[in-house]
């Protein structure tokens, strides 16, 4: 029996740590095949013992929510499904009874409530109790009706998902080291954003699964026909069939048949039975609803020998492992090739050439790696880039796991991104140099690295010659370039792309060194460190950057065309401001953002640090209340927490 409950306890804590990556940080520390898997052995075990501890994932419907969106209590709880991968299953629970089969999306469960036909609330469903209040993104999503004909209050629930083809658009244009994983991550991700102007660019759908209720309209017991009155108001509903004992079989085929042309990810199927009374009738457990099951895909399985391990580098310098193995059979297409992600997962399935794996299609679309039968760990991590034979280096990411990069900044899978990244907005700020007229210098011989951009008149000819371009587009390019040689120093230690150096790091390492570049570039590790917010990794990140022969080589061409402002005056003896150090969290009303809160506190000769130590002054947070990590430091070291007003009150604000 001792056995057993710690075996319990250890599947408890991989299933919640998994659920917490899932639900929380948007990213997966293993798959829904792993997932189910193992959530199985855990009821089989509770099952089999009669114990269940108090923190088992199958009696907790999910996690508390941690962010800066306000949390609202859901009126009555929103329960997990019960599931099964046995059609029979179906066929049994369905009984006499007419039910509705529907996708099983995959995406983030959304409460919506109208009221006098406007959109007034939008919740996330959280932890199935207190979820998040959305509505702002809401009302950006691209097919949600923000008014509607009906006046009631009208209650209901969707799925707020992502497609496949935006999913995939989206992607291309993030750096690789910020790419999602899945559509629906990046949903969550995308509407749980405080900035609703991102939501609206990428392309929400909000697809309704469940009439709540809507005052002063009578519902018919039937939720088919409830479903298509909501559709009659202008919402997309899930597609749905009609299904009795003897036609689901059918319908889930049906339904399987079209997984492969549908273009939002789904993990399977629900099933509810029509009747509301009948539905009502039956209660719930403490985790599901008695009137509905989910039926999850029994994932195809094949098992096939791994031969290679490919690694694609990319334009950001990520090294991205690809698994090979022997063609293989699957959901109906042939496969030999499956993203392993990163170096974390590569350890974790302890692949090594020649190993018998288990490979399957995730959602019944995108191979993946399953099982490693063998484990030899044999698979080596490259030292060096199979592009440009640069020394490669293993990085920690934010979700904790490693990837491998190129170190190579001239590396021709990189240049591009290395380039954009140079010519941005909070970078050196020259317009007209999109991705693909760099790709296209680039291409022609006009540039190589980025001191390359300040010689591009001898290419005078050329480029007005350029499909796209002209004389207009040239003159006007060569004028950005010209305004973009007075830059500030610390927009231009950002657009270096030094290694964790972002806008607000490079603004506090020139406070640091009075705005000299040299002292900047012959500062050891140890006086990095002293900086207020850097720690040794971003220490010995900017120190080994200022002690490359390459990229000193690059400084001292490009620096002859720069013209850097003298040192701001931040020591201003009159403002309150001058000398402190705030931390800066959550959502803001009084200040556009908290970019515009960074930059009026640095204005007048404070500091905006990312974290909170000892050194810190203030932390601005509107949520005084919340069990944020910052807030939790701040009281441990008797640190003041300010709201806008309140440091608007002590501090003041831009006209």
């Amino acid at each position: 029996m001792n056995h057993q409950i710690a075996q319990m306890k250890a599947y408890i804590a991989t299933l919640n740590q998994a659920a917490e990556a899932y639900y929380q940080k948007d990213t997966e520390i293993m798959s829904n095949l792993e997932y189910d898997a193992l959530y199985d052995k855990l009821v089989a075990l509770e099952a089999e013992t009669g114990i269940i501890l108090s923190n088992s994932p199958t009696q907790n419907i999910g996690y508390t929510v941690l962010s800066n969106l306000t949390k609202v209590e859901h009126d009555s709880p929103i329960l997990s499904l019960d599931k099964t991968k046995e059609v029979s299953k179906l066929e049994s629970f369905l009984g006499d009874k007419t039910g509705l089969l529907s996708w099983k999306l995959d995406g983030l469960t959304i409460v919506l409530t109208y009221r006098n036909g406007e959109l007034v609330q939008a919740i996330t469903r959280g932890n199935g109790t207190i979820g998040e209040d959305v509505t702002h993104n809401a009302k950006v999503f691209s097919n949600l009706p923000v008014r509607i004909s009906f006046l009631g209050e009208l209650v209901l629930r969707g799925e707020g998902v992502i497609s496949y083809s935006d999913f995939q658009r989206i992607n291309d244009a993030l750096p690789d080291e910020e790419a999602y994983k899945n559509p629906r991550n990046l949903c969550s991700g995308t509407v749980r954003q405080l900035n609703s102007e991102i939501a609206a660019k990428r392309n929400v759908q909000l697809i309704a699964f469940t009439l709540v209720s809507a005052q002063g309209h009578e519902l018919s017991d039937s939720k088919w026909e409830n479903m298509q009155w909501l559709h009659s108001l202008g919402f997309t509903t899930v597609d749905t069939k009609v299904v009795t004992k003897e036609t689901v079989a059918d319908a889930v085929e049906e339904f399987r048949n079209r997984i492969a042309d549908y273009d939002i990810a789904s993990d399977g199927l629900v099933l509810t039975f029509d009747s509301i009374s009948y539905s009502q009738s039956l209660g719930r457990t403490a985790k599901f609803p008695k009137d509905s099951i989910a039926f999850k895909w029994a994932d195809e399985l094949a098992e096939t020998t791994l031969r290679d391990i490919e690694w694609n580098t990319s334009r950001t310098g990520l090294m991205n492992p690809i698994a090979i193995f022997d063609p293989v059979s699957l959901e109906g297409s042939t496969v030999s090739r499956a993203s392993v992600h990163n170096v974390s997962i590569l350890e974790e399935l302890a692949l090594g050439i020649g190993d018998t794996i288990q490979v399957y299609k995730a959602n019944m679309i995108i191979p993946q790696i399953a099982e490693n039968l063998t484990r030899s760990g044999n698979a080596t991590i490259p030292e060096h880039c199979f592009v440009c034979g640069g020394e490669t280096e293993v990085r920690s990411l934010r979700d904790g796991s490693k990837a491998l990069y190129c170190t190579n900044p001239s590396c021709q899978a990189q240049r591009v991104q290395t380039l954009s990244h140079f010519v941005s907005r909070d970078a050196m700020n020259i317009e007209g140099l999109s991705e693909e007229t760099l790709k296209k210098f680039l291409e022609k011989g006009f540039l190589s690295q980025y001191p390359d951009l300040f010689e591009l008149e001898q290419y005078k000819t050329e480029i007005e010659t350029m499909e796209g371009f002209g004389k207009r587009s040239y003159t006007k390019l060569m004028t950005s370039i010209e305004k973009a040689k007075d830059v500030a120093l610390p927009n231009f230690l950002y657009a270096l792309g030094i290694n964790h150096v972002g806008l607000r790091n490079a603004k506090l390492l020139c406070q640091a060194f009075a705005y000299d570049l040299e002292k900047i570039k012959q500062a050891t590790t140890e006086d990095l460190i002293e900086i207020e917010g850097f720690g040794e990794i971003i220490a010995h990140s900017i120190y080994q950057y200022f002690h490359d022969a390459q990229h000193i080589a690059l400084l001292e061409r490009v620096l002859p065309y720069l013209r850097f402002p003298s040192a701001p005056i931040a020591t201003q003896s009159e403002s309150p401001l001058n000398g402190l150090t705030f931390v800066v969290t959550g959502d803001l009303t009084q200040f556009a953002n908290r970019k515009a809160l960074s930059e009026y506190i640095e204005a007048h000769g404070g500091k905006v640090t990312g974290s909170v130590s000892k050194k810190t002054n203030y932390l601005i947070n509107n949520d005084l209340l919340s069990a944020s990590s910052k807030n939790k430091k701040a009281q441990e070291l008797g640190i003041p927490i300010l709201d806008e007003a309140a440091f608007i009150s002590q501090f003041g604000k831009p006209e």
